[in-house]
Formats: structure tokens, C-alpha cells, sequence
């Protein structure tokens, strides 16, 4: 038996499919957080502080759960690349990242509402993208169309041709929850990731 239930602070598909992998049962709860940056606040603190925020915001109106919050940034040569959203900010931020290394940072946030406990990590991970053409770019975002990922790829579809390099503890981390780190989190609040199901 789980100790409580455990919930997924997010509205990410990306992070729900994530999850799943590990064959645990989980509800998913979206957070009612503003995840507008700070002034001048670091990317990387702003992933690490919005993770926390999403696991809160979820972890008020229970009692006995386990609820994960996580959040990524991605960063490039002083420039922050959020979702895109559409396909010519999409090109922007692929033309900015072409022949240049990316940093996604990626925060997690487990709080246990029955002991109050918080356990936080961050992930970061660095990618180069080889020098891409401009019909190269056009090409990869028609097929794909990654306009609801930060840096405009997906690492786990086609965006890996884009990439020349990736560097990073957890290639799930780049995806957007960073799997090894939550699974020690999980064994440290007494989750049996294997037991009969």
C-alpha cells in the first residue's frame, strides 16, 4: 500500500506519461499557480521555486498524500525560452539555440501532507544543437510541431536529430520530471516501487 495517495501537482501531459512509468497508481491535481519570474530571478531558482509552489498549492487540500511538483527552465546564452506557443516563436528560439549549448533546469518537489516533510532537487541538464539550417528548422517544426516545450524540441521524438550533445544525470530530467531523483524520494517516504500490483 502507498502511504496516502500520491498526486501529480501539473497540468503536463509530458510529466503524467512520465510518471506512469513507474506503474504506481496517482491522480493528477492542476496547481493554481502564477508562474511569472521574479525580477531578476535566476532561471534556475525559478524552476526550484515554482516546483515547491506547485507541490503547495496541490498539498493544502489534502491530508494524507504525496504530492509531486516539478517545473523546468530552459536558458540559452542569457535568454529564457518558455513554451513557444506557436511556430514562428518556435523558429526564434531554434535560430537562438543552433550551434550554442541550452541549459534546462529542472526542479522537483515531493511534500508528504501527513508529516509535513519537503524533499527538493534540481536537474540540470545541457544541450547543444548542431548548426541547423534554416530549412532544417522549418522541416523538423512542420513534422513535429513542439510548440507546448521549452527549446522547441522533444528530446524523446524527432528533436533528438537536432542535437549534436546532451549532458545531464537523468535523461527523463530533460523531459520534464526527473525520474531517478523522484524514485529516491519515493523509497525515502516508504513507496514500494515494486511490490505486486
Amino acid at each position: 500500500m502507498l502511504p496516502g495517495r500520491l498526486i501529480l501537482a501539473s497540468t503536463s501531459r509530458y510529466r503524467a506519461e512520465l510518471l506512469a512509468r513507474l506503474r504506481l497508481p496517482f491522480d493528477v491535481q492542476a496547481p493554481d499557480v502564477d508562474e511569472s519570474p521574479l525580477p531578476g530571478e535566476p532561471p534556475e531558482a525559478r524552476a526550484t521555486r515554482l516546483a515547491l509552489c506547485k507541490a503547495q498549492a496541490v498539498a493544502r487540500g489534502h491530508t494524507n498524500a504525496l504530492v509531486i511538483g516539478s517545473d523546468q527552465v530552459a536558458h540559452c546564452d542569457g535568454v529564457t525560452l518558455d513554451k513557444p506557443g506557436d511556430h514562428r516563436a518556435a523558429v526564434a528560439q531554434l535560430r537562438h539555440m543552433r550551434g550554442r549549448v541550452t541549459c534546462f533546469d529542472t526542479a522537483l518537489a515531493v511534500v508528504n501532507t501527513a508529516t509535513q516533510a519537503v524533499r527538493q532537487t534540481r536537474v540540470r541538464t545541457e544541450v547543444t544543437l548542431r548548426d541547423l539550417s534554416d530549412a532544417e528548422i522549418e522541416s523538423y517544426l512542420r513534422i513535429e510541431q513542439p510548440y507546448d516545450c521549452a527549446g522547441s524540441a522533444k528530446s524523446e521524438g524527432l528533436g533528438i536529430a537536432l542535437m549534436s550533445r546532451l549532458a545531464g544525470d537523468d535523461p527523463t530530467a530533460l523531459i520534464g520530471l526527473p525520474l531517478i531523483a523522484l524514485c529516491g524520494f519515493l523509497r525515502a517516504e516508504g513507496v514500494p516501487l515494486f511490490a505486486q500490483r
